[in-house]
């Protein structure tokens, strides 16, 4: 008799992280998913259709498969030295260490951190960092569970010298979500504070709306001068410190070009989009 054929397990249960050894390839199939039905699943978020509601069933069974935010934390935390760049932090550090706000007395600088994947990425510089760390599922008891897009403005009005967005962004599924984190951070830093923001390359060098060159006029739109930016050909990550500019986005008129998806390249590339809302 011929031998039985083993049934072949579904690509996401071969997929799901269950210890440190996982190869890097795996662990960017499961991000790149992840961003993918996030996306899918906020697109299908005002309808009210049974197709509709169907698959948003279909996407939330496939994430918990998965293992959801628990799964994609794991994934990006192992893979800190290849998916992420390596901790992100080191260059942020490097750009603080050149760019040294002013203290007041022996005050230490206020860092919020968000999307914290480990808690002492920043320990090395305890003596003049006070670091505040949150991520929408906490995986360590000194990593506040909490939203970014939730945080009480006033409570944050000009409360921080320096805000991290790093790898945040291209986290959250709609266009207009990651504009408003922009206008949020500009008013929750203190003024000149700095802004520290880093996005997967292709999002600026392969995406339909979105270019370094545009990148940078949107920040500025939104409050924003850049002091420092870095990347290279073939690289994975772009980083940049934007300062907090003294210009004021209250009745500032937003330039409509920052405010709707506008084709910048054509071609096979992706869709990720930033913009302002209106304020």
């Amino acid at each position: 008799m011929p031998k039985a054929r083993k049934r072949k397990q579904p690509l996401q249960v071969l997929a799901r992280p269950h210890s440190s050894s996982s190869k890097p390839e795996a662990s960017r199939k499961v991000i790149r998913r992840y961003h993918v039905l996030l996306k899918s699943q906020a697109q299908l978020e005002h309808e009210q259709s049974p197709q509709s509601r169907e698959e948003r069933a279909r996407i939330q069974q496939e994430l918990d498969e998965m293992g959801g935010l628990e799964a994609y934390q794991k994934m990006s935390s192992i893979g800190q030295s290849s998916d992420r760049g390596g901790d992100t932090g080191k260059v942020l550090i490097s750009w603080l260490n050149t760019h040294r706000l002013a203290r007041a007395g022996d005050q230490r600088l206020k860092l919020l951190e968000v999307g914290a994947l480990e808690p002492d990425n920043y320990r090395s510089c305890e003596s003049w960092l006070e670091v505040t760390s949150i991520d929408l599922r906490s995986r360590h008891p000194k990593i506040k569970e909490q939203d970014f897009l939730l945080l009480d403005l006033k409570e944050n009005h000009e409360a921080w010298n320096v805000i991290s967005l790093s790898l945040v962004m291209n986290f959250v599924p709609e266009a207009k979500s990651r504009g408003r984190m922009l206008q949020m951070a500009h008013s929750m830093l203190r003024p000149n504070g700095l802004l520290f923001v880093v996005l997967p390359q292709p999002c600026v060098s392969n995406s339909r709306y979105l270019t370094e060159a545009h990148f940078s006029a949107l920040v500025a739109c939104a409050g924003f001068d850049e002091v420092e930016k870095k990347s290279r050909r073939g690289g994975k990550l772009t980083y940049w410190l934007l300062r907090k500019s003294s210009r004021r986005l209250e009745g500032q008129k937003i330039d409509e070009k920052f405010t709707k998806k506008n084709v910048l390249l054509t071609g096979n590339r992706n869709n990720f989009c930033i913009l302002l809302p209106l304020v």
